[in-house]
């Protein structure tokens, strides 16, 4: 009966969502094809990573057709979807009066361990989330890619720098399509060994070696948060899940029904939320341990780029989105005006945008705008703004792709593999066209200025702080939206406007002063030979294509929920229902077979139907346990746009972004005695500086202090059981071997093994001394002892005879 039902669903879901595991699997067997055969192939395995993102894009893309076409089947929007039909579709039919019906995610998984009756899976859950994540990873990847083409031609290590890009996406695509902890846990360690690779790929620098080691080393801190909070979590859900769904505590699905089921222990919720945001703090850039993603700038561009817009960073947001109903429940989101994930978001926002402030290197001012805009994505889900959340994710990944890849269009072709912008940029506007209005673009984005797409996700995050009663975050937002405008008005004036300085302006330097310029230079000698002839100038076309679709992209991406003109469409295909579900029949089956989440009926109460609907009654899924059947997801609100608080956001925006503009111009181009050298001349302003400067010092105190502190004792014991210890055995041991050495040479090598050799010797020396007289060399004396020696042999012959 089961096999019957997973064969009926698996017919009606489509080919692209039954078969959404081939988008991470392609590009891990890619993988291995460019490391075994790479540098046999014409372009040196490169083409094969190219077409590995190519195939999962378009996989992804017919994926999220299905999807759509799935959603807009329960919603009963039937007319419109053009002539290939509509093949997937929700397994419920709309209730009646239901805004948000249930979508069933497409499951599918193979069992590849037991022990102990729990069942380890392998396989793919795919919904609005997973769906959204999908596509946006499958296309920025290919996008890099191709610019990585040019970008890094010539390369020292061009195949292996290929190699880890493929698998980095493959590893973040496994981690997005996870329907159990334990793929999602693998995923989420691929992309870690991987960015180690990346961030480390000009090694033979030590700073580029450091900061590889230190991003992997502040990310395994957080990564302990992760095992912490998936063992809590199965060993509390586990038998829940095996009596109500018939799954186990790995099972996402499972995890997300428990925490909203009202079964839950509330200490094992908050210990789980607070282990597993350990984690997200850890890979997203997150305050206290955010330090290590400006130091992974020493890798290359466009790992840069791909690490900050859609994979590795984002991956602790998209934690607590896929688990948001445990970190709903356990920290209480929506229950009070303050909680873990809003506070830490919040000062994230303006710590970050404080240091991108003192930055003369353009990369890690994109580096501290990429932590400050995470900020913006953890406050959204601490304050029950799920969907802006989500939906920054996806504005943010085109806009931080372009600004990134458009600084090192600049590097490459505009300043000579140098990303300092006070010593090596200004006035490439003109030469760089493209270049720069795709940065101009992207930035008005980031900065939140309507109609560009952040202004869509970004003021979402903001008003819904305020509408769900965080007003103190609302207004961190604001300051945050303040800043980000002031820093990227300064690195757009410095890099674009204004007048040129050294490279820009023709200048070469023999040497760079940061670390991956020299790497860089080091991997683009022949390129820059050649373009320094030609001065500053327009990128080949594959660098400035990808740039101009991203920046297109940024421009026009925010339309899909741009809440001022009521089109809500993200929210409809990406956004959980909250509606109760019953009689859920959650099959875990053996190995091969397809996982569905069967739900021949919903029951949502009206209190959930209006919650979903936008009112502000706190009550359904997420608020009160379910009398029958499970949630999957709580009962988020939504908020009307109001064109007051939007204004108000866009004329603080533009208001920092002015007065930016007005000391840029002064400081940099009309060198007003007033700015110049102010830091020096006032103590105020300088201790400001420096304090930002060194980072609110929290390299000194992770490094000098906590590091040394127990690095320090430890070494010290180390350095005491290998001198005192290990070095007093290996002595003693030596010592006692040459002892016994010496008997056994004195008493037996000299006395037993010489003596005995002596002795035959010796007695040997005595009878020839005895037989010598013999040896006199006379016939007739040889003759009589022959003849008397026959006579005694007679005569003993003749007595033994008788």
């Amino acid at each position: 009966m089961l096999a019957a039902e997973t064969a009926t669903h698996a017919a009606e879901a489509g080919w692209f969502l039954e078969n959404a595991w081939l988008i991470p699997a392609i590009p891990c067997v890619a993988f291995f094809v460019i490391i075994l055969f790479g540098k046999r192939l014409p372009m040196k395995g490169s083409e094969v990573g190219v077409a590995s993102m190519v195939a999962s894009l378009v996989i992804a893309a017919g994926t999220t057709y299905q999807w759509i076409d799935r959603v807009s089947g329960a919603h009963g929007a039937e007319e419109g979807l053009g002539a290939l039909g509509r093949v997937g579709r929700s397994l419920l039919p709309q209730a009646e009066g239901h805004t948000a019906p249930f979508v069933e995610p497409v499951i599918r998984q193979w069992t590849w361990w037991q022990s102990g009756g729990v069942e380890f899976q392998i396989g793919q859950h795919i919904d609005g989330l997973a769906v959204m994540a999908l596509v946006l990873v499958a296309f920025i990847s290919t996008l890099v890619q191709i610019y990585s083409l040019e970008y890094l031609r010539g390369d020292r290590r061009y195949t292996h720098f290929f190699a880890a890009l493929t698998l980095f996406s493959g590893g973040m695509l496994a981690m997005v399509l996870a329907p159990s902890m334990v793929q999602f846990i693998l995923g989420w360690e691929i992309m870690g060994l991987c960015s180690f690779l990346l961030i480390g790929h000009w090694w033979e620098d030590d700073a580029n070696s450091r900061s590889a080691l230190k991003a992997f080393f502040t990310v395994r801190v957080g990564d302990v948060g992760l095992l912490v909070g998936t063992a809590i979590v199965f060993f509390s859900a586990n038998s829940w899940a095996q009596d109500n769904l018939d799954s186990n505590g790995f099972s996402i699905s499972a995890i997300s029904a428990w925490a909203l089921s009202g079964d839950a222990s509330s200490s094992a919720l908050t210990m789980a939320a607070i282990a597993l945001f350990i984690a997200a703090i850890g890979k997203s850039g997150q305050f206290p341990l955010h330090t290590w993603l400006p130091d992974a700038m020493a890798g290359p561009t466009p790992v840069s780029s791909l690490l900050h817009s859609s994979t590795m960073v984002v991956a602790g947001v998209f934690l607590v989105a896929r688990l948001y109903p445990v970190f709903w429940q356990g920290l209480e989101i929506l229950g009070s005006n303050v909680n873990l994930i809003a506070v830490i978001g919040a000062i994230t926002i303006i710590i970050a945008a404080g240091l991108a402030f003192v930055q003369d290197d353009i990369k890690r001012v994109l580096a501290y705008s990429t932590v400050s805009q995470l900020g913006y994505m953890m406050m959204g889900l601490g304050v029950g703004a799920w969907t802006p959340a989500v939906f920054h994710i996806f504005t943010h990944a085109f806009f931080k792709c372009c600004l990134f890849l458009a600084a090192g269009s600049v590097s490459h072709s505009g300043s000579h593999h140098s990303f300092d912008m006070r010593k090596d940029m200004g006035g490439l506007a003109r030469k760089m066209p493209i270049t720069a209005t795709a940065w101009i673009v992207s930035t008005l984005a980031l900065c939140g200025i309507f109609p560009f797409s952040g202004f869509f996700s970004k003021d979402e995050i903001i008003d819904y702080a305020g509408e769900n009663g965080y007003k103190a975050f609302m207004v961190v937002g604001l300051v945050g939206a303040v800043l980000t405008a002031a820093y990227m008005t300064r690195a757009t004036y410095m890099t674009f406007f204004g007048e040129a300085r050294g490279a820009a302006a023709g200048v070469h330097h023999d040497a760079h002063d940061d670390a991956h310029g020299d790497a860089h230079d080091d991997a683009h000698d022949a390129h820059g030979d050649a373009h320094g002839d030609h001065g500053p100038h327009e990128s080949p076309i594959l660098i400035t294509a990808p740039i101009a679709i991203l920046a297109a992209l940024a421009l026009v991406s925010g339309f899909l929920n741009a809440a001022p003109f009521d089109i809500t469409k993200f929210t409809e295909w990406v956004e959980p229902s909250s509606a109760a579900v019953t009689e859920v029949e959650f099959a875990a089956v053996g190995p091969g077979e397809a996982v569905t989440v069967v739900a021949p009926g919903q029951e949502g109460s009206e209190e959930g139907d209006e919650a979903a609907a936008g009112e502000e009654a706190h009550t359904g899924c997420g608020f009160e346990a379910p009398e029958t059947g499970v949630c999957f997801a709580p009962a988020v609100p939504h908020h009307e746009f109001k064109w007051s608080k939007g204004l108000l956001s866009i004329g603080l925006a533009i208001g920092g972004a002015v007065v930016a503009g007005a000391i840029s111009i002064a400081l940099y181009t009309r060198r007003d005695r007033r700015l110049v050298g102010l830091t020096e001349r006032n103590p105020l302003f300088g201790g400001a500086y420096s304090f930002l400067a060194n980072k609110y010092y929290l390299d000194h105190l992770y490094e000098k202090v906590i590091v040394h502190s127990i690095a320090h004792p430890i070494a010290k014991a180390v350095y005491w059981t290998n001198q005192v210890v290990i070095d007093g055995v290996v002595n003693a041991f030596g010592t006692g071997s040459r002892r016994i050495a010496g008997l056994v040479y004195k008493l037996l090598d000299q006395r037993v093994v010489d003596g005995a050799v002596n002795a035959s010797g010796a007695a040997a020396q005595g009878t020839g001394e005895a037989l010598r007289p013999i040896q006199s060399g006379k016939v007739n004396q040889y003759g009589a002892l022959l003849f008397a020696a026959a006579a005694v042999g007679a005569i003993v012959l003749v007595i033994v005879n008788t």
